[in-house]
């Protein structure tokens, strides 16, 4: 048995193609996504993430507007960002480059963005309509993986599904998307403190993993025929290789092939979605805007 891969590109393309008709179609009636960006430090992985985000707004008809501010910023100098970005109506969706240097309050950042601008989805707003399946902008990573999984042909309804992980970016509101009807799943969440945790991932039909841990889920603890979700993304030490390390996920890719029925792999499985998904939120986001601008008109 060799378990199907899943191709995160060829899924994230697909949305993309779908993201870039719905941009252009809003384009023609005098609308272009806009997507405010802020960066604040000189984080490698931050920029690197960043110039990404920006080159697949460029590629898929949306405006990107990012602004920088040094790691020595204050939060108010921040905050005072935030609120210009949140009264710019060519500002349709609002993206604060996490982490954040230590002297700022992140969560008092993200809670001053605009819940109609969140396409992150992490406002308190979003998060509690979130909790309660009511609309609103879903947290990029999760959306993605709940994507990956049906665009797949996975079975949901009635799967038991666990995931490995209880970070509020991933794990938390996972298990939130996971238990909706529309996907209908029952859902065990393991973390640090879960007993047993070989046991529960063999009784999983959709097993994910996003504990941020090198290899935390082996071959044995996966139960034959589930689609396994790699989530994490971990640098390990590889003198062969050109930067001196490899990228490596929490499951053991190899050893998981010989068992699963479908895997993502990493990279290229769930990393290429969160992105995508970013921008389907901004172009749902301007298509809400003018949606309302109509209602009042």
């Amino acid at each position: 048995m060799s378990a199907r891969i899943i191709d995160g590109k060829k899924v994230a393309e697909e949305i993309r193609a779908e993201i870039k008709a719905r941009a252009a179609s809003l384009a023609k009636e005098g609308l272009v996504p806009g997507l405010g960006v802020i960066l604040v430090g000189e984080d490698p992985a931050s920029l690197s993430y960043v110039s990404a985000k920006e080159k697949a707004c460029a590629e898929n008809g949306l405006k990107s507007f990012e602004r920088r501010l040094p790691a020595s910023a204050t939060e108010a100098e921040l905050l005072a960002l935030v609120s210009e970005f949140n009264h710019d109506p060519s500002i349709h969706g609002i993206l604060v480059q996490l982490p954040l240097p230590k002297h700022i309050d992140e969560r008092k950042v993200i809670a001053a963005i605009t819940p109609e601008k969140d396409v992150d989805g992490f406002t308190p707003i979003n998060v509690g309509r979130m909790v309660l399946d009511e609309p609103c902008f879903l947290p990029c990573t999760p959306a993605g993986v709940v994507e990956l999984i049906k665009r797949s042909g996975v079975k949901t309804d009635g799967a038991r599904a666990v995931v490995v992980g209880r970070s509020n970016i991933v794990g938390k509101p996972l298990m939130n998307l996971l238990v909706r009807r529309s996907v209908n799943a029952t859902v065990t969440v393991c973390h640090t403190g879960t007993k047993d945790l070989a046991v529960h991932c063999r009784e999983a039909d959709i097993l994910v993993a996003c504990a941020g841990k090198a290899g935390l889920i082996s071959a044995d603890m996966i139960k034959p025929g589930a689609c396994v979700i790699d989530v994490g993304v971990n640098r390990v030490e590889d003198p062969g290789a050109k930067n001196g390390y490899r990228l490596k996920g929490d499951v053991d890719y190899e050893g998981a092939l010989a068992v699963a029925g479908w895997i993502t792999p990493v990279p290229g499985g769930v990393g290429p979605m969160t992105i995508t998904m970013l921008l389907a939120n901004t172009v749902e986001a301007a298509a809400r805007h003018k949606a309302m601008q109509g209602a009042f008109a």
